[in-house]
């Protein structure tokens, strides 16, 4: 695969993560990034970068122009809402040089309330939504949600879980929209008010081509980054991720993207989570771009998500058994400042002493050696099932490339 890409946002951990991900499928791949921030842009581990006028800005699709006709460039990948959206309007300007889904697809998809009233209509499993009017409607939205002890506040646009928040009241959920309102100028008629959701947390990516899906691949969200010092305990970006097999998520996925497209084309990444039953429910789909954490589709499984997007918008043939791609039990790693990282289950107790139990052994010192060093053991054995969540011999059923050394090339760029 020698294309030659252009990644907007060039820099951001999202930009450099797809740029891992394509670099592991093939080393010849020639990137090109591009920012409006000199800054961050300094951090892009393209070839070459430009620095650009923002994407709202009259002459950035004139400047991409520029980029793709001097770099002979073949596509375009944007890694923010703003740039997809920007370049959705921009199709006749960068024909063949674009993969992304129908316009419409893209407004409903910016607006998470007009997107899960549509799936609701449609049948497909989403939080029941209300729309905030007035500030003192609030505890009018509370009594149709039923008065429930706890709901999740959010805005309806942006990413990031930007101004989300689980409430326990109308008094909690009105002092939150009111500072958001003082403090960010952002208007109460921004916020939603949801059911909120208890349950796991899934994030499930998923190519496309005229209506057809080539590949889809889940994971779920252990924990998250930046909730220590934030009054939210959630978020979409995950510092610790785990490959799962759900076909239920997938099931609710493509169903929802059908019904969003009937001819969808691109990438489509969902978040859910489980209602108190345990059904999956999609709390929003991010359509154009893929995910933050598209590592965990690329470095592991049979297929790297990245590169076979590339392939099916430059038109080369495509031709995948299964389209749901599984490898289970494989965690993404993530935190600032460093790279994310991929490990099988069985790994994570490789090169660590664990003397977390030292005192109770000690404790024990009469007993003959060879009895302490067989539950020492046995108990390391236990503790890395709970981590894997299966059997030790599940890693004879799994496939999956060799991520670190995908990423120290990478690095070396």
């Amino acid at each position: 695969m020698g294309a030659r890409l252009l990644i907007t946002t060039a820099g951001s951990g999202a930009s450099n993560n797809l740029m891992r991900s394509l670099c592991a499928a093939s080393p010849s791949v020639f990137l090109v990034g591009c920012h409006d921030d000199q800054f961050i842009l300094k951090n892009s581990l393209a070839e070459r970068n430009y620095l650009v006028p923002p994407a709202g800005h009259p002459q950035w699709i004139l400047a991409l122009c520029h980029i793709v006709e001097s770099e002979r460039i073949n596509l375009i990948l944007p890694t923010t809402d703003a740039d997809v959206s920007t370049l959705s309007r921009a199709r006749s300007r960068l024909s063949g040089r674009l993969f992304l889904p129908g316009p419409m697809a893209l407004k409903t998809c910016e607006d998470k309330y007009r997107l899960i009233t549509l799936l609701r209509a449609g049948g497909v499993s989403a939080p029941v939504t209300y729309c905030v009017t007035r500030l003192d409607h609030v505890g009018r939205i509370f009594r149709r949600l039923g008065d429930p002890p706890r709901a999740w506040c959010r805005i309806r646009t942006g990413a990031g879980a930007m101004g989300a928040i689980s409430v326990r009241g109308p008094e909690q959920a009105r002092g939150w929209i009111a500072y958001w309102r003082e403090m960010r100028g952002v208007r109460p008629t921004s916020f939603v008010l949801s059911e909120y959701l208890p349950g796991r947390d899934f994030g499930c990516q998923s190519l496309w081509k005229n209506g057809r899906m080539v590949l889809i691949k889940t994971y779920e969200r252990l924990s998250y980054l930046g909730t220590g010092s934030q009054p939210v305990q959630a978020s979409s970006v995950a510092a610790l991720a785990k490959t799962v097999c759900e076909p239920r998520v997938v099931e609710t996925c493509v169903k929802a993207i059908r019904l969003l497209d009937a001819k969808a084309s691109g990438v489509f990444s969902a978040d859910l989570k489980e209602d108190i039953r345990g059904v999956p429910c999609i709390t929003e789909i991010n359509a154009g771009r893929f995910s933050s954490a598209t590592n965990i589709f690329d470095l592991v499984g049979k297929h790297n998500m990245a590169a076979t997007y590339v392939r099916l918008a430059l038109g080369a043939p495509i031709t995948l058994r299964e389209e749901y791609d599984v490898a289970e039990d494989w965690y993404m790693l993530r935190d600032i400042d460093n790279v994310p990282r991929m490990f099988d289950a069985e790994e994570f107790f490789d090169g660590i002493e664990d003397v977390r139990e030292l005192g109770q052994r000690r404790a024990g010192h009469n007993r003959p050696r060879e009895e302490e060093a067989a539950e020492w053991r046995i108990s390391r054995s236990i503790r890395r099932s709970v981590v894997a969540g299966r059997s030790s011999g599940s890693r004879q059923r799994r496939k999956a490339r060799q991520p670190d050394a995908c990423f120290e090339s990478s690095e070396r760029r």
